[in-house]
């Protein structure tokens, strides 16, 4: 039996509804959280990144018009060099294009055109973010470049990063296009929305406790674990740093197992999130893997 200090029937009651307060609020606050989804997966904002700092390559602002009529913003970035082909980018969850761009400027100048876009509530794009908008808008995305013709764009390469490499597995599994697809490049990808919401849940004591409960309110529609295998015959290449802190490599793992061939399972060592093309060993084998492909030749 264990002792505790007496204490006046009034103060304990306090502290005891001021308790009980607290996790109420704690629990509405990450319930109302995660079942909006767009505060737990989408951080977007209309910042200019990095506005002193031109790009390295030409870009063009492109706009596009998702099927809802929602206006989209994108930057295209011609080749530099000989067409081999042409680069859909979809990046991550936070900011916008204008930090995002710079991790593809360095493609045009091996032959590859790139069509880097910002999701609905992104820098410059109308309307509000939410999941099921960015995979709307990814699809718009694909769809203005395979009316664009082979002729203008070569063979289509679909690449994303963290959320948008999650995309990115989901457009090119289920989207009529696909066929247009000569690969996808998965750089980060978390396998499905409810796993990464449960690990961070996980990662903070109070909701530690309730991650498995609070995980399902997440939905699962666009789980990227769900259909990655519907992506064969189309080449796959999953990215994936074996540090990575915010996507554990676990998830690159799963994916590779449940998708079929072709594909390939790069894992860096010592590398961080989404910092895979940071380094030129990676994007040299990035091109290498590019220009063998059959579509490219």
């Amino acid at each position: 039996m264990i002792f505790l200090p007496h204490m006046p029937s009034s103060v304990t009651d306090r502290r005891q509804r001021t308790a009980r307060r607290g996790w109420r609020h704690l629990i509405l606050i990450v319930v109302l959280g995660l079942s909006g989804c767009t505060s737990v997966f989408l951080q977007p904002d209309h910042v200019r990144y990095f506005a002193g700092r031109a790009p390295d390559t030409p870009v063009h602002d492109v706009r596009i018009t998702a099927p809802d009529g929602t206006a989209l913003h994108a930057q295209y970035l011609p080749a530099q060099a000989p067409l081999r082909g042409t680069v859909l980018f979809l990046h991550g969850n936070a900011e916008n294009l204008s930090s995002h761009i710079h991790m593809v400027t360095w493609l045009p100048a091996a032959g590859y055109a790139v069509l880097a876009l910002d999701y609905r509530g992104y820098g410059e794009s109308a309307g509000s973010a939410g999941i099921d908008g960015v995979h709307q808008d990814a699809a718009a995305a694909l769809a203005w470049l395979v009316a664009r013709g082979t002729a203008e764009t070569g063979p289509l390469i679909v690449y994303g990063q963290s959320l948008g490499a999650s995309v990115a597995i989901y457009l090119v599994a289920t989207s009529p296009l696909r066929t247009h697809v000569s690969a996808l490049i998965a750089d980060s990808a978390f396998s499905s929305y409810r796993r990464i919401a449960r690990e961070k849940l996980d990662a903070f004591w109070l909701s530690w406790p309730l991650q498995w409960p609070l995980s399902w309110l997440i939905s699962d529609r666009y789980a990227a674990i769900d259909v990655v295998a519907r992506i064969s015959p189309i080449p796959l290449l999953l990215l994936q740093g074996d540090a990575d802190a915010v996507v554990d490599v676990s998830h690159a793992r799963r994916l590779y197992e449940a998708a079929h061939e072709p594909r390939q399972l790069w894992i860096v060592p010592g590398g961080h999130h989404i910092d895979a093309v940071r380094r030129p060993q990676i994007r040299e084998r990035l091109i290498d893997y590019l220009d063998q492909l059959p579509e490219a030749h």
